[in-house]
């Protein structure tokens, strides 16, 4: 017999009890327990990037961490985006820039994305590029994901800010400085 364990997930702001062996990981979890199957799997070795979520509001691989090892960690999935009929605005932008095509790879990209976003607002195609070079594309070459990454960063910058009702200022306008 396998030992089980209680354990409390928090997953897209709602907490779930589920029972899990030690060894259950947190992909096989969200997909199989929770039915949350826009998490994909994909190598299952933390190298394609197909499984990332947010844990904590960092981009994780959920193919790397067990189920037992989240508890108590706020975890979003691409769920939390958006819907089809109300996709946010980094959905809209992959669809405006034909960032994906067989749309296998493409709620981890989300999902890091979405990630880098929150703590890079202000970062260039460069470290766009970089920051995405994580994750493994078969079809879009990358390009499409950038540019599609860049614009929502760039709506975001111009978006009003809904606690002040200001718009955020472009680069260089009281810019903090970024540590080297």
């Amino acid at each position: 017999m396998t030992d089980q364990y209680l354990v409390t997930l928090t997953v897209n702001g709602e907490d779930h009890e589920l029972l899990v062996t030690a060894r259950r990981t947190l992909v096989d979890a969200l997909r199989h327990d929770l039915h949350l199957t826009g998490t994909h799997v994909g190598c299952e070795h933390g190298v394609c990037g197909a499984c990332t979520i947010l844990v904590d509001g960092a981009p994780a691989r959920a193919c790397l961490m067990f189920a037992v090892q989240a508890e108590g960690r706020d975890l979003r999935t691409v769920e939390s985006l958006g819907s089809p009929d109300s996709p946010n605005d980094l959905q809209r932008a992959f669809s405006e820039h034909h960032a994906l095509q067989c749309g296998f790879c493409t709620p981890g990209f989300l999902m890091l994305a979405e990630g880098f976003l929150a703590s890079r607002p202000r970062a260039t195609k460069a470290e766009i590029r970089e920051a995405v070079s994580a994750n493994l594309c078969r079809c879009t070459g990358y390009q499409t994901i950038v540019e599609a990454v860049d614009d929502c960063a760039s709506r975001r910058r111009c978006a009003p800010d809904t606690t002040e009702g200001e718009a955020t200022p472009e680069p260089g306008q009281n810019d903090t400085p970024r540590p080297a």
